[in-house]
């Protein structure tokens, strides 16, 4: 069938009144018939165009529009199509796609179902990647305030390359030249569909390790690969890994392909090296100069400390020719001491003898006689005012018993058993005293105290009284 007639119709035989004999379809049938037309006629095409409309539902297919200046082709990438692509589609981008035309029978529409896209040709490439760098740039992501300063010598470096590639190699070979140091390799693809998430991996696992943890925390980060084309390097353009260096709170270098190749993550690196083999030499100094530097200050340090000393003694000597001879400063002192000897015997010897004059005037003043007639005074005056003091005591204490006996003779003459002794008797009813005649009940219990002891009795009446003699019972008070 020819790309040009698909169907077997000729309009220009059409006439006013359409055949009767043509076939009847459904919609289906129809839309079906145009979809298998389509594909068979057109098959696996491969279109060169700039991607219009983009869009990415969340079922992970892209859906995005092909263009030129004059027409629009929808195009459809599947989810397993999709997630292979190094490149995703971006609008304003000019690319290559390979698919196959085919129709939509749900909208009545054709589209290419594409399986693969790529660039078309570096120019495409240059100037996403030119979009990109100024977007980035527009974030603050390459800015140089934010770029953090390399260790002097780190104890352990991170590296994030292939572990089969010469990169690996070479790095380690110039570290163990320089300055041998812990390495830890953190093992990526450098080129691919999953170059940059893994680039990207590297960077947050290293920034992730704890300090002092069984895997030690690098001091620095290289990120290296060997040169390519901007095909190869791509992975390292990449959004997720720039916004991984620019996060990282380790310091990184870049070292990604030759001198002149450059990478959007060279630019957001706090430090770019041309070739993997330079980022080492940055990462670490030479040993060799670190001990000659060291040899050099330890000389001159010796040299400065001798010239020091050599000064300072100089100017001691100098110093010292300025001041008199030890013999000229002690001669007097000496001659002083000399002479405060010579007297030194005879003045003992004369304030020995003042001192046994003073003590033989001394003891010519006491004598025995005058030393006991002073202590028989004293004893003399002592047994006088013994002798006053019993006197004292003994008046005291007769005139303190005449006064206890005044008072006794007073309280005997005040009690009432004197009353009781000329024929009275007090009456006394349930512990209390009975006054008077009132106060008295008949047929009440009471006591009659008399001087020498005390009854008890009954009262009957009022105007008699009926007693009974008791045994003596004590006395009420």
């Amino acid at each position: 069938m020819s790309t040009d007639q698909p169907f077997d119709f000729d309009p220009s035989t059409d006439t006013s009144q359409p055949p009767r004999n043509i076939a009847e379809y459904t919609v289906s049938e129809l839309s079906f018939a145009l979809k298998r037309t389509l594909e068979e006629a057109y098959g696996y095409v491969r279109v060169r165009a700039e991607i219009g409309r983009v869009t990415n539902p969340g079922s992970g297919h892209c859906y995005f529009d092909l263009k030129d200046d004059r027409c629009v082709i929808s195009a459809v990438m599947w989810k397993s199509s999709f997630s292979r692509l190094r490149i995703k589609p971006q609008q304003g981008l000019e690319v290559v796609v390979t698919g196959k035309v085919t129709t939509f029978p749900g909208q009545s529409k054709y589209q290419i179902l594409v399986e693969s896209l790529e660039p078309a040709g570096v120019g495409a490439l240059m100037a996403l990647l030119d979009d990109r760098k100024k977007k980035l740039a527009a974030e603050g992501l390459f800015d140089q305030a934010r770029k953090k300063p390399l260790p002097f010598l780190p104890r352990v470096i991170g590296v994030v390359t292939s572990p089969t590639g010469a990169v690996i190699r070479d790095i380690l070979h110039r570290l163990e030249a320089r300055f041998p140091r812990q390495v830890i390799v953190w093992p990526v693809r450098v080129q691919g569909d999953q170059c940059a998430r893994e680039v990207a991996t590297g960077i947050r696992g290293f920034n992730a390790l704890e300090g002092g943890g069984p895997i030690p925390r690098p001091d620095l980060i290289i990120v290296a690969r060997g040169g390519g084309s901007i095909e190869d390097l791509w992975g390292f353009n990449e959004e997720i890994v720039v916004r991984a260096a620019a996060e990282s709170r380790i310091p990184l270098i870049s070292a990604v392909g030759h001198e002149t190749d450059w990478t959007l993550l060279d630019h957001a690196a706090d430090h770019r090296a041309p070739t993997p083999t330079a980022a080492a030499e940055r990462a670490v100094p030479v040993r060799a100069d670190l001990v000659a530097h060291l040899a050099s200050l330890a000389a001159r340090q010796r040299r400065c400390t001798a010239k020091l000393m050599d000064d300072r003694h100089a100017r001691l000597l100098s110093a010292g020719r300025g001041l008199p001879k030890p013999d000229e400063i002690l001669g007097h002192a000496r001659q002083r001491f000399d002479a405060a000897g010579g007297r030194l015997a005879f003045a003992l010897k004369a304030n020995t003898r003042h001192h046994r004059a003073d003590l033989a005037r001394c003891a010519a003043r006491l004598s025995l006689r005058p030393v006991k007639q002073d202590i028989e005074r004293k004893q003399e005056y002592i047994v006088q005012v013994r002798h006053r003091m019993k006197r004292a005591v003994s008046q005291h204490v007769a005139h303190c018993h005449r006064s206890v006996e005044a008072t006794a003779k007073l309280l005997a003459t005040l009690s009432h058993r004197s009353v009781l002794k000329r024929g009275f008797a007090l009456v006394v009813a349930e512990g209390k005293l009975v006054a008077s005649a009132a106060g008295a009940r008949p047929g009440q219990h009471v006591s009659l105290e008399f001087h020498d002891g005390a009854v008890g009795a009954r009262i009957d009446r009022k105007d008699s009284v009926k007693t009974k003699s008791f045994e003596p019972q004590g006395t009420l008070f």
